[in-house]
C-alpha cells in the first residue's frame, strides 16, 4: 500500500505503520508469558493491553472515553470497572476496586484517566517521544490539535494506492482508512488526537527495545 509524501513513496504497512508486525507479535507473546507470573495490578493491566499489540493500550482509552458522558475526562468506581469490563479485561473485583484507589490519591471518588493511562503506558524515553510529536505536527497540517481528512489532504497523494487506481476506493476512503488504523475498532470517528496517536505509537514502542531502532524507524516513516 503506497501512499506519496512530498514526492516520495512510502510503502504503507512497511514504512507508516513502521513494519511492526513481526515486533508486534514479539511483544503479544512476551506479554502473554509475563502475564502468568505479574501480581501487581496495574502491571498486570498494561500487560493485557500489550498482549493486544500495538493498539491495546490506545483501545482501552477510547473505550474509558466512549464511557466519559459529560467530558470531563473524570471516572468514577462504577464508569472505571465497566470500562475494564466492557474492554474485556480480566480482572477481579477487588482488584480492580484496589486499582482504583491507588489512582484515588485525593479519595475524591474519582480518577483523572489520562493520569492513568499516562501511568498505563510503558516507559518511553524523550528522545522518543520527540519524534512522535514531530510526527504528529507534520500531519496536523491546521494546528488544531487533530488530525482529519483535511489535514491529509495536504500531506498524501493518494494516486497509488492500488484500490484507488481501480476505483475501488474514493480518496476520502483511502484516508479514512488511514485514520482508522490509530483509531479505535470500536469508535472509528475519522479523527485523531494526540493522545490517540501517542498511544498508539507507545505500543508499537514497547515492541522495539532500542530508541536508535524505533527513532530511526518513525524519521524514515514520516520522511521527518
Amino acid at each position: 500500500m503506497l501512499f506519496t509524501v512530498a514526492g516520495c513513496n512510502i510503502n504503507f504497512h512497511a514504512g507508516i505503520m513502521a513494519g511492526t508486525s513481526r515486533h508486534d507479535r514479539e511483544m503479544a507473546v512476551n506479554a502473554k508469558k509475563q502475564l502468568s507470573v505479574c501480581t501487581d495490578p496495574v502491571e498486570s493491566l498494561r500487560l493485557q493491553c500489550l498482549a493486544r499489540g500495538s493498539s491495546g493500550i490506545k483501545g482501552l482509552g477510547r473505550t474509558f472515553k466512549i464511557m466519559d458522558d459529560d467530558n470531563n475526562r473524570t471516572l468514577d468506581m462504577k464508569e472505571f470497572i465497566k470500562g475494564l469490563n466492557d474492554y474485556g479485561v480480566l480482572i477481579e473485583k477487588e482488584e480492580a476496586v484496589a486499582m482504583f484507589q491507588r489512582f484515588d490519591r485525593d479519595n475524591s471518588g474519582f480518577i483523572d484517566f489520562d493520569e492513568f493511562l499516562l501511568t498505563l503506558r510503558p516507559p518511553m524515553s524523550n528522545a522518543r517521544k520527540e519524534v512522535i510529536t514531530q510526527a504528529f505536527r507534520k500531519l496536523d497540517k491546521t494546528n488544531d490539535g487533530v488530525i482529519t481528512i483535511e489535514d491529509l489532504r495536504g500531506v498524501y497523494n493518494v494516486k497509488y494506492h492500488p484500490k484507488y487506481q481501480n476505483g475501488e476506493w474514493t480518496e476520502e476512503q483511502v484516508f479514512l482508512k488511514f485514520l482508522d488504523s490509530f483509531d479505535s475498532p470500536y469508535d472509528k470517528d475519522g479523527q485523531v488526537t494526540k493522545e490517540e496517536f501517542l498511544n498508539y505509537y507507545c505500543g508499537v514502542s514497547a515492541s522495539i527495545d532500542s530508541d536508535v531502532y524505533f527513532i530511526l524507524m518513525m524519521k524514515n516513516a514520516w520522511k521527518l
